[in-house]
């Protein structure tokens, strides 16, 4: 008899989730009885879907996949205390469902962040006495402060302490780099209750994605270096634009795609613009099946990070997505993930937050084309 799994995440398709609805179907093939808990879809945005509305419950099947969206209030813009909101309103929503309606699980899967699902798993653990796998993606409370988005001393070592009492609590946890791992263990995480499983993309979704015709940025001839994926904080874009700036006049023909949404995508725009940087394009974001056909168009592709100690140990999950459409790699991210470009040989390496470097490493890759 198949074991009943809960798989609770905050995001989940339609929404950019690394671990949705591919992740979900493969659980299924692992046989496991899956049901997903999740709220309404509206990251990046921070605004509903087109065919959904919040409310008390909602119940669909994706893909065979049994999904239950819990209502949550709706935001991802710079607010710190909205997305607090954003987080707590699923929080409640979903510890009240699950203590309540739903199935009993044998096993429970969450995926952080944010840290309220992890608080949500260990309470259900408590309640029903079954054990929790917890899949870190971004470690908190540092991505908090690295990110700006939390810098109250005070608020970052309260969300410290929480994050210790759900690492010490759950069965297991998944990290997705050897920093993290590491970083645990000064933390007094056991080191056998750790497992590093680095991301992997969908490669049958990105070699499949619909064939639409290639895309047409500007005159043929231009070299385009593309970032796919969110635009904020962490990802402090920026740099890439002080790059582009630098090329402007010496590499007309050399063009910085930003394909994507987040909350720094305005401003970026308008930073382009008002500093007259033509050689950049914005594309709006795409749903998973069409993002494979924008990056195979690209002739290279870019990861950027900020500048932070935290970065040094994060691999960003579009590295891997990257790595499998095979075109070369601009990566700005230092240590773990620019390791893992070092190691294959698929691309440059330019040093985090800085423009002349990511500048010069985007000419090699002209150079070479």
């Amino acid at each position: 008899m198949s074991k009943k799994l809960l798989l609770i995440t905050q995001w989940f398709d339609p929404e950019p989730s690394f671990k949705g609805l591919i992740f979900a179907k493969e659980l299924v093939k692992q046989g496991f009885e899956v049901e997903v808990l999740t709220g309404f879809p509206n990251y990046p945005g921070g605004k509903l879907y087109p065919g959904y509305k919040i409310t008390i419950i909602k119940k669909e099947v994706l893909d065979g996949i049994e999904v239950t969206r819990v209502p949550l209030y709706p935001s991802h813009n710079k607010s710190a205390f909205m997305r607090i909101l954003n987080y707590l309103s699923f929080f409640f929503s979903a510890i009240i469902y699950g203590l309540f309606n739903a199935k009993r699980a044998d096993v429970i899967y969450a995926y952080h962040p944010p840290l309220t699902v992890g608080i949500v798993a260990v309470l259900l653990k408590i309640f029903w006495k079954i054990p929790v796998v917890y899949d870190v993606q971004d470690m908190w409370p540092d991505t908090l402060n690295a990110t700006g988005m939390i810098t109250n001393k005070i608020l970052l070592a309260f969300v410290g302490r929480v994050c210790d009492w759900v690492y010490h609590r759950v069965d297991h946890i998944v990290v997705l780099s050897p920093g993290f791992k590491k970083l645990l263990i000064e933390r007094d995480v056991p080191e056998t209750k750790i497992d590093v499983v680095y991301n992997w993309c969908a490669e049958s979704e990105l070699k499949s994605s619909s064939a639409e015709k290639k895309i047409n940025l500007s005159a043929s001839g231009k070299f385009h270096i593309l970032f796919a994926g969110n635009m904020g904080k962490a990802q402090a874009l920026d740099s890439v634009l002080e790059a582009a700036k630098k090329l402007l006049q010496t590499t007309p023909g050399l063009v910085f795609v930003f394909l994507g949404g987040g909350i720094e995508v305005d401003r970026l725009k308008m930073e382009a613009k008002e500093q007259s940087i033509y050689n950049t394009v914005f594309l709006p974001p795409v749903s998973i099946d069409k993002v494979g056909t924008y990056l195979k168009s690209a002739d290279a592709l870019l990861v950027h990070l900020k500048q932070n100690p935290l970065f040094q140990i994060t691999i960003p999950s579009k590295t891997q997505a990257y790595m499998v459409i095979g075109k070369p790699i601009l990566m700005a991210v230092d240590g773990d993930a620019a390791d893992i470009i070092r190691e294959a040989e698929c691309g440059v390496i330019a040093e985090s937050g800085n423009p002349d470097s990511i500048a010069n490493a985007a000419l090699t890759l002209n150079d070479a084309s």
